[in-house]
């Protein structure tokens, strides 16, 4: 994770399937929760590790992002300039990456002189050719500083529930997009912004010194989506690459498509960003001095901007980076990210890059997923609800313990859950039950019965084919894997292995293995204790991507030589007899310990109870609120059709009006405030 990187850098091989692998920069400025660990940067370090073991060149890019108006507005929070927030939260980030054990080839930031020109240039191509357009637009300023005001910076009340304190891009009280100042008719047109504000600020205020901002015209330049969505549509087509992508990401790219893209906003009146170039003479005349691009516009190209600092190191004219991003029929890009980032991936980034007219690597599969929830409510930082990357140690439970169940309920197709009890179950029964008792049965056998030695396994010519069918059963398994991992079916992969494993204990238990065993019939024991050997150096290699100390502590077991990741490799097609007669096996050591159950009641409590109880009382009682008034609507019209009908046929109406009436009045005084209950 240095950037240092004493070892030569890695780059593309000729001949070979050459992968490309970023996971979405973490925003610089807070801690990520587990939600965040498993949606980009755990899935990408399973898929990277599988790649490498698999013996693909692999290049795994991350790093932190961290330009914006969100890192200026944490930084006057916490009293300090942008730059020390960043180098602050940078640390705190690769603190948990590493106890995690992300494997980023680097971890890099995106304040660099390497992303700064690369920005630029992008900007600058997509500048020439036509698919950057300049708009006047109305923006709050600030007259006590003589500045432009981003959204963030205004704060006042909001327009429509009157809480104090809404900023000027929303309101955090009821949820609603807002603007920092009251529409007037010329600024209702159509933004090119994706966000439709439905309210405004009343009476607001400059965040920094409180004085009232004026509503005063300025320039800000716009990229052309629209002009560029025939070329984004056709790459997509014809990319063929598109329908293995994760369904979520087809359908908000699609959905994207569908409603017409339009021209967005890529610059942004803030100190801390990659500035607009005004070398360029169009932009020299002072309408762009202080402005800077939008994070959305220049966090995507931290990519290779990253990966520039990777190749090159502190060479500024350096182009090794380009093996890597200038090289689409040689290198596979695979990037993993939650669905909410998807846009600037399917759309924005590739978008740039065609518009730039040069030959990029763009992606060619994206893995997103859906949201993990916290026990029935959300992660909250400021309510201290959720594990939260720095937390997840101070519970005493593995870092592997912690891999493997994040990535067994890696939210693919759906929204997943975080529970408490699930997480104790999945560590004495998913783990411990199943590859620890595997592991532990078969290495203390060997030690007890059979002096600590692989035994000689091939004497034994399996007259029946009785071992042939586990054989047969993994490597059946083994393609199963291989493929769920290809198409970066991450839980599916990780159930197969547990698959694996069961057939390894399946074969301990069809032969009952046992002392009798050993004295009644000893060269099928050794034979059985030959097979589970194998299998167990197999299972290390298959769990490795997903859980690499367990990994690695198999291999020793097993009396594997040798250390680091050039240890591990996936075979095509397993063949059982890897680990030969003779050698020497490892200390016998327990892979799981037991969890007692009630952690979970402990550690739910520890982990924000009182507060997600609080969080779940508040939405239960929304979703009270909301069924009742469906009811109500519902028995409205009922009453509404049946007076309607009685009117018709020349019957009494009267019923129907009066509890007509009676709902009215019942909507009324629920409407008006309600004494706090005691």
């Amino acid at each position: 994770m240095s950037e240092s990187n004493p070892k030569p850098s890695l780059l593309p091989q000729p001949g070979k399937q050459n992968i490309l692998i970023t996971s979405a920069l973490p925003y610089a400025n807070n801690v990520p929760h587990l939600g965040n660990i498993i949606g980009s940067v755990l899935s990408a370090d399973v898929f990277a590790r599988f790649c490498r073991a698999s013996g693909y060149p692999t290049l795994y890019i991350c790093g932190t992002d961290e330009y914006g108006t969100a890192t200026e507005t944490q930084a006057l929070a916490e009293g300090v300039d942008p730059a020390t927030l960043c180098t602050k939260y940078n640390a705190i980030h690769r603190d948990i990456y590493s106890w995690f054990r992300i494997d980023f080839d680097i971890f890099g930031r995106t304040p660099t002189p390497q992303h700064t020109e690369i920005v630029q240039e992008i900007f600058t191509r997509l500048w020439e050719n036509g698919f950057i357009e300049e708009r006047e637009t109305e923006q709050a300023y600030c007259p006590a500083h003589s500045s432009f005001l981003a959204d963030r910076f205004v704060e006042g009340e909001c327009s429509l529930c009157h809480a104090a304190g809404a900023r000027g891009d929303q309101c955090d009280a009821c949820g609603n997009l807002l603007d920092p100042l009251e529409p007037t008719e010329d600024t209702k047109a159509e933004s090119g912004e994706d966000r439709k504000a439905t309210g405004w600020l009343v009476n607001p205020h400059c965040k920094l010194d409180g004085a009232t901002p004026e509503r005063r015209k300025t320039k800000h330049l716009y990229l052309r989506l629209d002009a560029l969505q025939p070329e984004v549509k056709s790459w997509l087509d014809n990319a063929g690459d598109i329908k293995d992508w994760s369904s979520n990401a087809i359908a908000i790219t699609q959905s994207w498509l569908t409603d017409g893209l339009k021209p967005r906003s890529i610059t942004r009146d803030l100190k801390w960003g990659v500035p607009v170039p005004t070398s360029i003479p169009e932009l020299s005349g002072g309408d762009y001095d202080g402005k800077v691009f939008y994070v959305w516009f220049d966090a995507c190209i931290g990519y290779p901007s990253i990966t520039k600092c990777y190749t090159d190191r502190d060479d500024p004219s350096g182009k090794n980076w380009e093996q890597w991003w200038k090289n689409p029929d040689n290198v596979d890009l695979y990037q993993f990210m939650g669905k909410d980032n998807v846009p600037f991936h399917s759309i924005i980034f590739p978008g740039s890059q065609l518009g730039t007219r040069e030959k990029w690597t763009k992606v060619h599969k994206l893995s997103t997923t859906e949201y993990l929830n916290y026990e029935g409510g959300k992660f909250s930082k400021s309510k201290s609800v959720g594990v939260f990357g720095n937390s997840a140690k101070d519970t005493g439970v593995p870092v592997d313990v912690w891999r493997y169940y994040l990535l067994s309920r890696r939210p693919e197709t759906s929204d997943s859950e975080f529970s408490w009890r699930e997480f104790v179950d999945a560590n004495n029964n998913d783990l411990l039950k199943n590859l620890g008792n595997l592991c532990n049965r078969v290495v203390k056998f060997a030690h007890a019965k059979l002096n600590a030695v692989v035994p000689d396994y091939r004497a034994y010519k399996d007259p029946e084919d009785g071992l042939k069918k586990y054989k047969e059963e993994i490597n059946g398994l083994l393609q199963t894997y291989i493929t769920n991992l290809k198409a970066t079916k991450l839980r599916a992969g990780l159930t197969t292995v547990l698959s694996i494993s069961g057939v390894g204990n399946r074969l301990l238990q069809d032969n009952k293995l046992s002392n009798q065993l050993l004295s009644e019939d000893p060269e099928r024991c050794s034979a059985v204790v030959g097979l589970a050997l194998n299998i167990l150096h197999l299972l290390a290699n298959l769990i490795f991507p997903y859980m690499p100390g367990t990994a690695e502590g198999i291999l020793d077991q097993l009396g594997v030589k040798g250390s680091g990741n050039s240890r591990f490799s996936i075979p095509d097609t397993w063949v059982s007899d890897i680990i030969p007669p003779g050698q020497a096996l490892g200390e016998a050591k327990l892979l799981f310990s037991l969890i007692p159950s009630e952690k979970a009641d402990e550690w739910r409590e520890a982990f924000g109870g009182e507060e997600l109880r609080k969080q779940k009382a508040i939405e239960s009682e929304k979703a009270a609120a909301k069924k009742a008034a469906k009811e109500k609507e519902k028995e409205r019209k009922r009453l509404k059709k049946l007076g309607l009908a009685a009117n018709a046929s020349g019957g009494s109406t009267e019923g129907a009006t009066e509890q007509l009436k009676t709902l009215n009045i019942a909507d009324k005084a629920s409407s008006q405030p309600q004494e706090p209950s005691k």
